[in-house]
């Protein structure tokens, strides 16, 4: 970049600046998506190190996992909720990513996810998918893979039935939801293999566990999860 487009990039950055997708304040040279206090100081769980954090405990009794994991909380009304707002209904699929990146980072110091094969995001009806234009979770699941050595898998966890909204839905109406929503379309290319299933925010977990509950079926298969962000 020579000094007359510097100038020019600077002047429009000033004019129109980028702003912090979590706090909204203006970004600086090198920032990108969130501000450097912002990307160091977001409320993390630090649930890497914890094999009996809370997320994990949401399965306990209800089937086999080998580890689960939310990279943040989510308060609302905090940085998270307008951080996930951006990034779900604001098309910042690239907070999906870096999100992705930044936990990938973190799972990869512990020994149960290095040997995940496949990282599958759950998956979104096609008709909700036409609506949105992209899979949060697959964004998520792209930035993560990579960092654990591990190829997204799209294609095999399948989602069969339209859903109503789980927002303002009791955990066993959650439940009830999800039942027969989810197949496993080649159980034969997870067989024996260790598997990351991953979405943007875990709340009851009903979603998770109608997924997870399928995928178990596959025969030898591993069951691990991570989410971007943990509803408290």
């Amino acid at each position: 970049m020579n000094l007359q487009t510097s100038y020019l990039a600077d002047f429009i950055a000033l004019l129109f600046p980028e702003l912090c997708q979590a706090c909204n304040e203006s970004l600086v040279a090198g920032e990108k998506l969130l501000c450097t206090d912002c990307r160091y100081n977001l409320p993390y769980t630090d649930f890497h190190l914890k094999d009996d954090n809370i997320v994990a405990q949401q399965f306990w009794g209800k089937m086999s996992v080998e580890s689960a994991y939310a990279l943040c909380y989510f308060n609302k009304g905090g940085k998270m909720q307008h951080l996930m707002h951006q990034f779900k209904y604001k098309g910042m699929r690239k907070i999906g990513n870096l999100m992705g990146n930044i936990a990938g980072d973190r799972l990869a110091l512990n020994p149960v996810y290095r040997d995940v094969d496949y990282v599958i995001p759950v998956p979104l009806h096609k008709s909700r998918l036409r609506k949105r234009g992209y899979n949060q979770a697959a964004c998520f699941a792209e930035g993560l893979a990579p960092k654990l050595g591990a190829e997204v898998m799209e294609d095999n966890l399948l989602r069969v039935r339209a859903t109503e909204t789980q927002t303002h839905r009791s955990r066993f109406s959650r439940f009830e939801n999800m039942q027969q929503v989810f197949i496993v379309n080649d159980p034969a290319a997870l067989a024996n293999k260790h598997v990351l299933l991953v979405d943007d925010v875990i709340t009851t977990g009903s979603t998770l566990e109608a997924c997870g509950t399928e995928l178990l079926k596959v025969e030898g298969l591993k069951l691990s999860i991570a989410t971007i962000a943990y509803a408290v």
